[in-house]
């Protein structure tokens, strides 16, 4: 048995508080499954969000004792008998109980163009592109936007106009990707005093990652980027294409 201290907000009474539920373990229970049994078995009202209970789409991310995971892969053994505590995301307006607004992440993540940009029109070949210059940018690739590093970020909850990690390291992903002929336009945009300067390289968007990306390393090397460029030491060109 474990005792799960869950916060609750009720937007209609503008109220707050933590209620408390005695939960029967199984062997490799996670949060999730928990926080499932309590809304069939025990209290309806709990409101969280999940969708794939796989670790993909990053729906059910919340903080559990404090630090911030995806629900969906934490299991309740690794806590012991002793009492969790499940809070919502932090930085992010809560709608209810466990749910919060993501609507700032994906606005910052839209503003940086994620996607890549190439200056020909009506192309239907490949693009080249070697395992070197994809290994350049693979590991933001694998980011599932579930925002975890955007609320463990203490720079944003000082300076909401902030980027974020999640944003810099999506910018990162397609500077350094050969495909794309515009990364200055990317440039400009994190190149602010709201953008990747404002990073302090605390690290800790890095330690909530489920997927093992480094949004604080990434973020270093935009910075590295810059220098380089205005130095003229690197040159970077877009990937040909296929003959």
């Amino acid at each position: 048995m474990v005792k799960l201290r869950i916060f609750r907000f009720d937007p209609s009474k503008w109220s707050q508080y933590y209620m408390e539920y005695d939960i029967p373990i199984r062997e490799n229970m996670t949060i999730l499954d928990a926080l499932l049994y309590i809304k069939e078995e025990l209290d309806p009202s709990l409101t969280f969000r999940y969708a794939c209970k796989a670790g993909l789409c990053g729906s059910c991310g919340i903080k559990v004792n404090g630090r911030e995971t995806l629900a969906c892969q934490t299991r309740i053994e690794w806590f012991g008998e002793g009492k969790v505590t499940l809070e919502p995301l932090s930085n992010y307006p809560i709608i209810r109980d466990l749910v919060v607004d993501h609507e700032e992440l994906f606005k910052k993540h839209a503003s940086v163009k994620p996607y890549i940009i190439r200056n020909e029109e009506g192309v239907d070949k490949e693009y080249l592109q070697t395992p070197n210059e994809r290994e350049e940018f693979v590991q933001a690739a694998t980011c599932i936007n579930c925002g975890l590093c955007y609320s463990a970020c203490p720079t944003v909850s000082i300076d909401r106009r902030f980027l974020g990690p999640h944003a810099l390291a999506q910018a990162y992903r397609y500077i350094m990707d050969n495909r794309d002929s515009e990364p200055s336009a990317r440039l400009t945009i994190v190149d602010t005093l709201h953008g990747v300067w404002r990073c302090h390289f605390i690290g800790s968007c890095s330690h909530v990652c489920p997927k093992g990306v480094d949004p604080a390393l990434l973020i270093q090397r935009v910075k590295r980027f810059f220098i380089l460029s205005e130095r003229r030491l690197k040159r970077r060109r877009p990937a040909p294409l296929k003959s």
